[in-house]
């Protein structure tokens, strides 16, 4: 009798031990399958990026685009990437080998994990937090430190005017962005990215903040531009002042990490327009659902979720051909106008648009 109880102890241990271990697994796999999921997503919508901006330059400039790599160049820019991978990566001998290794996987990291706070549709959002919004900002002003680490590692006087430029652009174009942030803070009562969309939700089309925020958002748009270091505000980078900036001493892969920064940082500003000022996930055209179609239970939420990424990414998408045609058509500023149109000119007009909200909110109260 003693031996059959030992022998159902053990049975017993290692059924427990077995289901411990399945809950781990579990819960390791649903911790990572949605950080996973982001990052395959980002990927495949910095790949799109590419792609379109090829091609509406192409149509803009009356030139044939990239068509060789697959039907209509689609896989152009994953080939571009593949070649990059196998370059040879190299190192300036006099630079600082750490501040120039580390540069790049700070600009990526910072700027990746603004996606975390983004809503691409409801109750699909990574982390939703108190302060979501004010953790973009926060998380998005580290990135101009890597450039100026980069540059200052290389050992170039290009590469370090670069890096001083970023530096100060950012700072620059930062204070106004952070004030229209907070105006649209004031008018949801919430620094939530999803309170932010559910409060637009409420009035329809004409809730959005678009129309409530019309000063707020083309200082918005401006300071997210220069912010992403595109076309006029591209000094950081200029090819015909400094060759490419912080970006001169570069190679493989580490070049290809800059590259991939500045798309991911086009992108997640596309996105955060998207949420804080065209109603996010919400179309705000009726539409119908048809749950009975379905053998599940949550076909609706998963219907409704599915729609909510579509219409959120066809919002971020039609938005980015704002920035891809500027570039074409608006020439480069020079580094006084661009101080002074941050200095002197958004960031008076973000401040009194801040007051404005703030006086509404307290005469409705």
């Amino acid at each position: 009798m003693i031996i059959a109880t030992t022998e159902g102890l053990d049975i017993n241990s290692f059924f427990r031990l077995e289901s411990l271990s399945l809950k781990e697994v579990y819960g390791t796999i649903s911790t990572f399958s949605p950080i996973l999921a982001l990052v395959l997503g980002i990927t495949i919508g910095v790949l799109v990026i590419v792609w379109l901006e090829r091609e509406i330059s192409a149509g803009i400039q009356q030139r044939i685009g990239p068509e060789h790599a697959s039907p209509l160049g689609i896989l152009q820019a994953l080939a571009d990437g593949t070649k990059l991978l196998f370059k040879e990566s190299l190192i300036p001998p006099r630079g600082n080998t750490r501040l120039f290794s580390i540069g790049p996987s700070i600009a990526v990291i910072s700027i990746l994990l603004s996606y975390s706070v983004i809503p691409f549709s409801y109750h699909l959002v990574l982390a939703d937090l108190n302060i979501g919004i004010f953790l973009w900002i926060a998380v998005s002003s580290i990135a101009p430190i890597g450039l100026l680490m980069s540059g200052y590692g290389s050992n170039n006087k290009y590469s370090f005017l670069g890096g001083l430029r970023a530096a100060a652009q950012s700072i620059s174009y930062e204070i106004p962005l952070t004030l229209c942030v907070l105006s649209i803070s004031l008018l949801s009562n919430s620094s939530s990215t999803v309170d932010i969309v559910g409060a637009q939700s409420k009035y329809g089309f004409w809730g959005w903040n678009l129309w409530r925020q019309p000063i707020g958002f083309l200082v918005f748009l401006i300071s997210s531009l220069a912010e992403c270091e595109r076309l006029p505000f591209d000094l950081p980078e200029a090819e015909e002042e400094l060759i490419v900036g912080y970006q001169t001493e570069y190679s493989g892969i580490r070049f290809g990490l800059f590259y991939v920064a500045s798309y991911l940082n086009l992108l997640v500003s596309a996105l955060f327009v998207t949420v804080l000022y065209l109603g996010g996930w919400n179309l705000s055209i009726p539409y119908i659902f048809v749950p009975e179609l379905f053998e599940i239970n949550t076909a609706d939420e998963i219907f409704g979720m599915t729609i909510g990424i579509f219409i959120t990414l066809a919002k971020t998408y039609l938005f980015l051909f704002i920035p891809i045609t500027t570039r074409w058509t608006l020439p480069r500023l020079r580094m006084d106008q661009l101080l002074n149109l941050g200095w002197k000119f958004l960031l008076p007009i973000s401040l009194g648009n801040l007051l404005l909200t703030t006086s509404s909110q307290l005469l409705s109260l």
